[in-house]
């Protein structure tokens, strides 16, 4: 399949990013043979895009310790893309040593949560973005995603002039597709729509990616205007899992679960099961029996003698 062809500009794509943002703050995590069930189940329920984990020392991240197992899986299954996450030189080089479909770079919006989130510049983030351009085998995709975007804990307000621009550079460094992050959940619908505006401007036919927090509660209204906006590429997490370990306050991403519905209720067809999403949750409240689960859809379920689907 041409890079091109894994985010279609005609549809909308969701991303898990649960294997590899929802296990960043939990004091617990799956076992392996847990995270290839979880992987399985949502998979068969249709889900196609998954970030798996991140290229980071086993001793500090045990979470992520067996990211070459999950890869491997994954390549048993039938069209799943998969996602990982290079922060340095070493992860960048683990990552393209590896069977992995994209790589994700971060670049901070702010110069001092680049700091404390990866201890580099923001000008030295957009490098390893042109370094991993370079340096990826040719099917591989690349991916830029600008933290804080919307927002900052560390420093508050942040110009969306300045993400457009960090944005622009991850592009003219190469990243296939780029992306703005809530990563604290500052934002309600009027900002995340005007920076979506931006960012359809700035890449016109090729989509971006949105990944939204529900730090505030405003995760799902966020994606609707997203959605409205012209945003075909959204992140969330099963169970609302989730969180930035260098960006105080932050927690759980957008319920995957809840996405799912939204995007169908406004007429986004996704092709993935809800019921099939929920039958994952157990599996999580295995391995983290301290985490707290979020999600309506998985309290309610899809609403009875209703057409809801696209």
């Amino acid at each position: 399949m041409s890079r091109a062809a894994i985010y279609p500009s005609d549809r909308v794509t969701l991303r898990e990013v649960g294997l590899r943002d929802g296990l960043q703050l939990t004091s617990a995590f799956p076992s392996t043979e847990d995270k290839l069930e979880w992987l399985r189940r949502e998979h068969a329920a249709g889900v196609r895009h998954f970030e798996l984990g991140s290229f980071l020392p086993a001793s500090r991240f045990p979470q992520f310790a067996d990211l070459p197992t999950l890869l491997a899986e994954a390549e048993a299954l039938d069209g799943l893309h998969t996602a990982a996450l290079a922060l340095n030189d070493r992860g960048l080089a683990d990552a393209c040593a590896s069977p992995v479909g994209e790589i994700v770079c971060v670049v901070s919006a702010t110069e001092e949560h680049s700091q404390a989130n990866i201890r580099r510049s923001r000008a030295q983030s957009v490098d390893l973005v042109r370094r991993a351009a370079q340096m990826r085998r040719p099917e591989v995709l690349v991916n830029a995603g600008v933290a804080m975007a919307l927002g900052c804990s560390i420093t508050g307000e942040v110009d969306a002039a300045e993400v457009l621009r960090l944005a622009e550079a991850c592009l003219e460094a190469g990243a296939d597709i780029v992306g703005i992050a809530d990563t604290v959940g500052y934002a309600g619908p009027r900002e995340v729509a005007a920076l979506c505006d931006g960012m359809s401007q700035l890449c016109g036919d090729r989509p971006f990616i949105v990944h939204l927090h529900d730090t505030r509660g405003t995760g799902i209204a966020n994606a609707a205007a997203a959605l409205d906006h012209g945003a075909r590429v959204l992140d969330g997490s099963l169970g609302g899992l989730g969180g930035c370990p260098f960006a105080p306050g932050a927690t759980g991403n957008v319920v995957f679960e809840d996405l799912v519905y939204l995007c169908e209720r406004m007429g986004f067809a996704t092709g993935i099961d809800i019921e099939g999403l929920v039958t994952a949750r157990p599996i999580l409240q295995r391995g983290m029996p301290g985490e707290v689960l979020y999600g309506a859809l998985a309290r309610s379920g899809p609403p009875d003698k209703l057409n809801w689907r696209a």
